[in-house]
This record gives C-alpha cells, structure tokens and sequence, in this order.
C-alpha cells in the first residue's frame, strides 16, 4: 500500500490521484438492479461449471490424464479471471459506487492482464497436448508425464508474470492529471493509458507489442498443433476413429475462437484510444461469456466427464 502512494507522489506537479471511476455502462443505468441479477447469475453458473470441472477431475482417478490435468488448471484460472473483475461489476449494477483506488486500480489491472495472458499460453499448452494424443498415441504418455505436465504449467506463470509485470507497473508511473474517468467498467491497461497525461507512445508501442507476441506465439503454436492434428485424422483409416478424434478437438477449437476473436478485437491495435467503447462490449464476451461457456462446451461431448458426473451425484445422493 505504501508503494501505491509513494509512486504516486512522485509524478511530478501533477495532483495526486487518490481514485478512479469506472464508467461502466451509463447508457443502461437505469437498468442497473436487472443487470446486477444477469451478471449475477452468469457469475455463479461460471464458477460453479469451472468448479465442478476441477473437483471431478481431482476426485476420479480415470480423468488423472494430462489433458484434464490442464482442463482443470484453465478451469481454475477461469475461476480467479472473472473473480477479477465481475465482483465489481455488481457493485456499480447494484449501489451504483463507481470509485475505485489507485492501488486497487492497478492490482485489478495486473491480475487481470496476467491471468489473461497465462490462459491464452495455456491453450497453447493444451493444443500441443491435444497433437502429441492424436499424432503419436503410442509415444503420449512417455512425452507427456507428470513432470512435463508441470514444468509446462510454470513456464506459462513465469512467461506471463515476467512479460506483463513491466507494462503494468510502467503504467502506474505515469501521470494522471485528471478526468480521472475510466470508460470501461474495469480498470484495464488500454483504458489506463488513455488517461494518462504523460507521453504514452512508447508505452502503447510496449502494450501493443506484448499483446501481438502473447496472442500470435498462441496462436502459431496452436495452428501448427492442429494442422498436424488434421493431417493425422484425414490419415485415419476408419470413419469412426476420425469422428472420435474431431470430436475430442472441436470443443477446444469454438474456445480458441471465442477467446481470440474478443482478445485480437480489444488488444491487437497499436493505438489503444481508439474504440473505447466498443471494447466495453468485447471485454463482456471475454470477462463473462467466454467463462460461462467453457464448461458446458468442454463437456457437452465429453463421456468420461458425463460418467464422472453421474457417479459423483449418485454418491451425494446415496451419502445423503
């Protein structure tokens, strides 16, 4: 807390920023306490999908396979990525306090760009795991052990903590001079910049540059894992192996499109005062839909999932 304020007194002459406030949605404000309960239930449903991804993949011991291994870690991810920023979502919905302080601005920030780029290197992550499955099934379990499995989870903390850490404190040493209005209904890093009344070329140009090389390098690995994957499938001899191996990589594939399209839409532009507001409605896709989505979209077609649940309601029943 007190490096919060001793940064912030070291901006020069300009007035010292106590606070912000978060625009939000002021063309729908008078629909604020209908909003809160949607948002609400979206919240709730997301986390309790994502939760239940995570206890059963812990709880049976069929789904202790790399695959669920990193489901189940995105899945918590999601969790901690929403819990970012929807909390204070609803507050502005329901009591209508907008404010948020300096520190707590720039942590919000933080976790939720590190979150976000951790996801986007996890679904790399996961589409190689998806391609080493497919491509060299006899060789899987010997490339990708348990050790593996984690040493690639760290890289993805460690990549994002160390690419996102400079930008974000960068940010938080500019000057803020006033309107001290943030026109998003969160405190993200474009937004931020905007404000600022330093020269922020350089630091837009970092921002911009960061965000290409975590979505593209995501991105690239994530083609090539499946276009391997497709060569391989067209290779299948039997239309029941390539009906299996589709279906095992399509609910990933409308994630990934999803997660991409909002992400490339908010970020994938080297001037980030531009379409502000439009970014409002792409953050919603990312922050709420995205999330809620995952879990059903993950298991719709999954049968191991499907069984692991039934089992798992029958034993609260039968322990009831």
């Amino acid at each position: 807390m007190m490096m919060w304020k001793e940064m912030s007194m070291e901006m020069g002459n300009w007035t010292t920023v106590q606070e912000f406030t978060l625009e939000g949605f002021p063309a729908m404000q008078h629909l604020g306490k209908v909003l809160f309960f949607v948002h609400l239930l979206a919240y709730l449903a997301s986390i309790a999908g994502n939760a239940v991804i995570v206890t059963i993949t812990c709880a049976d011991s069929r789904l202790h396979t790399p695959m669920y291994f990193f489901l189940s870690i995105f899945s918590f991810f999601e969790c901690c990525f929403i819990s970012a920023v929807i909390p204070k979502l609803l507050v502005i919905f329901l009591s209508g306090k907008q404010t948020i302080s300096f520190p707590a601005c720039f942590i919000q920030a933080f976790v939720f760009v590190f979150l976000g780029a951790t996801g986007f290197l996890l679904i790399a992550v996961m589409s190689l795991d998806r391609c080493v499955a497919i491509c060299k099934p006899l060789h899987y379990p010997t490339i990708m052990n348990l050790k593996t499995c984690f040493l690639l989870v760290t890289a993805c903390f460690a990549l994002a903590f160390t690419l996102i850490t400079g930008p974000v404190v960068t940010v938080s040493q500019l000057s803020f001079c006033g309107p001290h209005v943030i026109p998003h209904f969160f405190c993200d890093i474009g937004p931020l910049i905007h404000l600022s009344c330093s020269d922020t070329k350089s630091v837009e140009m970092l921002a911009f540059v960061l965000a290409l090389f975590i979505l593209l390098t995501s991105l690239i690995i994530t083609i090539i894992a499946y276009s391997n994957i497709v060569v391989t499938i067209i290779r299948l001899p039997s239309a029941k192996e390539k009906q299996k191996a589709f279906s095992t990589c399509s609910s990933h594939l409308i994630v990934l499109s999803l997660m991409y399209g909002s992400c490339v839409f908010i970020y994938v532009k080297p001037k980030q005062t531009n379409r502000l507001d439009s970014n409002r409605e792409a953050a919603l896709v990312n922050t709420v839909v995205t999330p809620l989505l995952n879990p059903v979209i993950y298991t719709l077609r999954n049968k191991q999932v499907h069984q692991a649940l039934r089992e798992m309601m029958c034993r609260i029943k039968i322990s009831r």
